[in-house]
């Protein structure tokens, strides 16, 4: 029977790699997919990883339609096995319910790829739809790691290296960025509660407890 599959973790944990390798696996097998991606890291119509994979996709910006996209190009001859959907996180829930119909009414394996919560540890309308919707929803079994070297379990947002919990849900950064610019890291709960990056405690590890004193 087709299924929709939510694969749900932190950033950092595999999913587009993942996303990746089930296309690879399914074509291999002559099998036929459709990408759909939004927002990707990589730019426009781009599916990528951070170990430095990255395929083509169809952008699902807003308002655009899955299932009728999909009817379509059945409708013009083309074939169409599976469907892939990364960064499912920013879909609209109308969107989500557009990828239940292609399993129900076309009988297409769907396998979605999404982070559960934002920075504010809110679920994305997106995630939340297809928790709702989902026949499985799979937890990534490669676990991110937090900077003190637990499970990391939240997603957190940087500014000027400093960890916010306000502003838009969606911005688009990545790990590892300029410390100008908007970043992500993944930390375990204890350390997002108390907003400590890895920036952050290298900078209170740096600064004595006891300012040293000298004699003369």
């Amino acid at each position: 029977m087709p299924e929709l599959v939510f694969f749900s973790g932190t950033m950092d944990c595999g999913k587009s790699t993942l996303a990746l390798q089930i296309e690879h696996n399914r074509s291999a097998r002559g099998l036929q997919g459709m990408i759909f991606t939004r927002n990707d890291r990589a730019g426009e119509g781009r599916l990528s990883s951070r170990l430095g994979l990255v395929t083509e996709a169809v952008e699902a910006g807003d308002g655009f339609d899955l299932y009728g996209h999909v009817v379509d190009h059945l409708s013009r001859g083309g074939r169409c096995d599976y469907a892939i959907v990364d960064e499912a996180q920013f879909l609209a829930p109308g969107q989500v319910d557009q990828l239940a119909r292609i399993v129900d009414d076309l009988g297409l394996d769907v396998f979605a790829f999404g982070i559960t919560t934002d920075f504010r540890t809110k679920l994305f309308p997106g995630s939340q739809r297809l928790l709702e919707l989902a026949d499985r929803v799979e937890t990534l079994q490669v676990e991110a790691m937090c900077w003190c070297g637990a499970r990391a379990t939240h997603n957190a947002r940087t500014v000027d290296g400093e960890m916010v919990v306000e502003g838009e849900q969606v911005v688009v950064g990545d790990v590892g960025v300029a410390a100008e610019v908007v970043g992500y890291e993944v930390l375990c709960r204890r350390h997002h509660r108390k907003r400590m990056t890895s920036a952050s405690a290298r900078a209170a590890a740096l600064s004595p407890d006891v300012l040293p004193v000298t004699s003369g």
